[in-house]
């Protein structure tokens, strides 16, 4: 049995829309509440260090697990939120877990135990600039031909069809998550079912994925014409238009936060014009992304890309929306999964391998190579290829070359989650790669 979610946007009558934003801010009034209350406690022990107040008779500290949270908020619920019964239960659980799982990795990475960057300490969340969202794990779930069913909500139409494993209930539903983005709501299930052992079309080829800026993706094996993909550009596309529509907001009488104005109704047309330009862009990058993503795990049996720094590339400011606009992080993310759901693996060369100043007919690497070369010249051999295809093939040939020299282990992983059955390849001296997919028994017995 694996967990899979299924995400459907939703088409919900007003009066389920005001219902579902009410859930949404009930899970966010428990949020605030218990972060309320655990800072104030907080504070005041720290006060009471300054004072000098001996440690028994100092404030007892409180527990932020969610079922403290919850057993302190069902207690005070009354008094705090009068209006509770309105809601689902789920809807406060859901807030306090979101809290009790914040304070769990701010502990962690304060004293050193959580991998990644720094967490800081939860803020309150605003009831303006918060994304809206609740998560339902009892009550009366389902999902049916063209309706979700949530609890205290009821049937909420579907804008599409759902996958029949919902249908007709060989997905057992664990749990269901309203969110409203994008301008509009959107349900995800997470579901248990038994999904047979797939193969990918050729299980023992494997292709270098180099990613870039003028081609979305150059996917190479290490011998065999390479495939281009050419990058959409979808934000870069609606630049023009977007221009237009921002020069016609400017342009109306918006909101004034220091004088507590209202936006007028020319302004908020104009602003949802403009949004929905923003939001058909993002729809279309998710859509080609998953294509994308999904007929490469189908094909090859191994995957490699690099490592890149997505963080620190955005700092460029020259290409930092054509890099945002690519998504070369969630084309990883993606590529992770669904390498595993197909049997494959991906392998992730590290950050410093040279793929794109090594020659991939001699092995010789350049000293420097500029980013305006676009042309890889090879001094030594002589050979001229495109950069991207280059090292391509250098990634396709590093997972042929590592194949049989590295061992996997279960242990040193350095994510926070990782898919069922991915795994991570040991490091040994010299390696180059790390692995993600699905090891044989006898690797993992190993």
């Amino acid at each position: 049995m694996t967990l899979r979610a299924y995400k459907y946007a939703l088409n919900p009558t007003p009066r389920q829309a005001r219902y579902m934003d009410g859930h949404c801010g009930a899970a966010r009034r428990a949020y605030n509440w218990g972060l309320g209350r655990v800072k104030a406690v907080m504070d005041q022990r720290a006060a009471e260090v300054t004072y000098g107040v001996p440690a028994a008779m100092m404030t007892p500290p409180i527990s932020w697990t969610m079922y403290s949270l919850r057993r302190d908020w069902n207690l005070a619920k009354n008094e705090v939120a009068p209006w509770w019964a309105e809601y689902s239960k789920e809807a406060y659980a859901s807030g306090l877990t979101q809290l009790a799982a914040a304070l769990k990795n701010w502990g962690k990475s304060r004293n050193g135990t959580r991998h990644g960057r720094a967490m800081g300490f939860p803020r309150f969340k605003s009831k303006r600039k918060t994304v809206k969202s609740c998560r339902f794990t009892t009550g009366a779930l389902g999902c049916e031909e063209r309706y979700a069913v949530l609890p205290r909500i009821g049937r909420v139409r579907l804008h599409e069809t759902p996958a029949s494993e919902l249908r007709d209930g060989t997905a057992r539903i664990l749990a269901a998550s309203i969110r409203f983005e994008r301008g509009r709501w959107f349900v995800a299930f997470t579901v248990e079912q038994h999904t047979p052992a797939q193969a990918p079309r050729r299980p023992d080829a494997a292709v270098g994925a180099d990613l870039g800026v003028k081609n979305l993706a150059v996917l190479a094996e290490p011998e065999g014409e390479p495939l281009t993909v050419p990058n959409p550009k979808h934000l870069g596309a609606s630049l023009r238009k977007l221009g237009r529509l921002s020069r016609r907001v400017s342009r109306r009488l918006g909101p004034d936060r220091r004088t507590g104005q209202g936006p007028s109704k020319r302004w908020t047309r104009a602003n949802a014009q403009r949004n929905r330009v923003h939001h058909t862009a993002a729809y279309q990058r998710v859509d080609a992304l998953h294509k994308l993503t999904t007929d490469i795990a189908r094909e090859y049996g191994t995957v490699v890309m690099e490592d890149l720094n997505v963080a620190g590339m955005l700092k460029n400011r020259r290409l930092a929306r054509r890099i945002g606009d690519a998504g070369f992080g969630e084309i990883r993310r993606q590529l992770a999964y669904k390498s595993d759901w197909n049997g494959g693996r991906l392998m992730v060369a590290d950050r410093w391998f040279p793929s794109s100043k090594t020659c991939s007919s001699c092995g010789v690497v350049k000293a420097k190579l500029l980013l305006s070369e676009r042309v890889y010249t090879c001094e030594s051999c002589g050979l001229k290829m495109d950069r991207d295809e280059n090292a391509a093939r250098n990634l396709a040939a590093l997972a042929v070359a590592v194949s049989g020299t590295e061992t996997l282990n279960g242990r040193g992983a350095d994510q926070k989650t990782r898919p069922t059955g991915q795994v991570v390849m040991k490091r040994l001296p010299g390696s180059l790669v790390c692995e993600t997919g699905t090891a044989s028994p006898e690797a993992v017995g190993a």
